[in-house]
C-alpha cells in the first residue's frame, strides 16, 4: 500500500524547525515509495515515487549503510535483490562508518575529483536559500562526475542487477544522482522535485544526528546562524533553481550526460529503456 501523493507532499513540506513525530512519519516510512530496511534510513524505490517513469525494484536510494543490522543486510540482498551499492561519501565519512560487506553485493566507491566545499551560509541566507543550493549542487554534479558515469554504465550494461546509491543522509549527493536518472527516464520536474523533497521525511528518524553532521560541515555557530535554517530545509524552489543552473551551465541533464560524461545518443536511448522497462 502506498502513501497518497498529497499526503507525502504535505508532510514533506513541514518546516525543519518543526519536528515530524514518529506517529506521523512511522506509517509513511513503511509504505511505498519508502522501504523499511533495519539499520538505515531514507530508503526508497525510485520506481515507486508517485508518477515516476522508472520501473520498480531496480533503483534504490538511502542514507548511510554503516549500521545495517543482519536483518537489514538480508533485506537488502534478499527482498530488494540489490547486487551493487554505490557509495558517494568522502574518504573521511567512509573511514568513520564503512559500508558492510554483504554476500552477493558489490561495493563501489569512486573518489570525487575534489573535496566537497564548505557551504557558504551567506548564500543560503538569501530568500529561501536558492543561491546556496544552486552553488552546492552545481559543485556536486561536477566533482562526482565519475560516480555518475559508473552508475549510468551499470544501468546501460546491467539492467537485471538492482542497485542502491547512498551518501550520509541520502539527501544531497544522492538527491542529485536521483535527479539525473529521473530526468533521463522522462520524469516531470514536479516528480523529480517531489522525490528530492521526500528526504525531509526520510531523514526525520535521525534528525539530531544529521543536524550535528550538517553543523560540522559549516561555519554555523548555532541553529540561529543566518542561512542555517535554509540549508537544512528542503524547499522545491531550491531544487528548481539548481535545475535552471544545470540548464544554463550544461544545456540540461541529458546534455550533461552526453557532453560531460561522454555517453552517446545510443547509450542514452539504452539507459532510458533499461530504466523504464525490464
Amino acid at each position: 500500500m502506498a502513501t497518497p501523493k498529497a499526503d507525502l507532499i504535505k508532510l514533506a513540506e513541514t518546516d525543519v524547525n518543526n519536528a515530524i513525530t514518529p506517529e506521523q512519519y512511522g506509517p509513511v516510512l513503511t509504505r511505498a515509495p519508502f522501504i523499511y530496511v533495519d539499520g538505515t534510513f531514507n530508503t526508497r524505490d525510485l520506481g515507486l515515487v508517485p508518477e515516476s517513469p522508472l520501473r520498480s525494484n531496480y533503483v534504490f536510494r538511502s542514507g548511510t549503510l554503516g549500521q545495517l543490522s543482519d536483518s537489514g543486510k538480508a533485506a537488502l540482498s534478499g527482498k530488494l535483490g540489490v547486487r551493487r551499492v554505490f557509495d558517494l561519501r568522502s574518504p573521511e565519512e567512509r573511514e568513520k562508518m564503512p559500508d558492510p560487506e554483504i554476500d552477493g553485493v558489490e561495493n563501489t566507491w569512486i573518489r570525487s575529483s575534489a573535496p566537497d566545499s564548505k557551504p557558504d551560509l551567506n548564500r543560503f541566507a538569501i530568500g529561501e536559500g536558492e543561491a546556496g543550493y544552486e552553488d552546492m549542487y552545481l559543485e556536486v554534479i561536477d566533482v562526482y562526475a565519475e560516480s555518475w558515469k559508473a552508475i549510468l554504465e551499470h544501468v546501460r550494461d546491467r539492467p537485471q542487477d538492482p542497485f542502491l546509491v547512498h551518501c550520509t543522509a541520502g539527501r544531497d549527493r544522492t538527491g542529485v544522482f536521483a535527479g539525473i536518472l529521473l530526468s533521463l527516464a522522462g520524469a516531470s520536474d514536479e516528480t523529480i522535485a517531489l522525490d528530492w523533497q521526500l528526504s525531509r521525511i526520510g531523514t526525520e528518524p535521525v534528525r539530531e544526528m544529521l543536524i550535528a553532521f550538517a553543523k560540522r560541515g559549516t561555519d554555523a555557530s548555532s541553529v540561529d546562524h543566518p542561512g542555517w535554517h535554509n540549508l537544512v530545509n528542503l524547499r522545491t524552489a531550491c531544487w528548481h533553481t539548481f535545475v535552471k543552473g544545470v540548464q544554463r551551465e550544461y544545456g540540461g541533464f541529458e546534455k550533461f550526460v552526453s557532453d560531460k560524461l561522454g555517453f552517446s545518443a545510443d547509450d542514452i536511448v539504452k539507459i532510458r529503456k533499461n530504466l523504464t522497462s525490464a
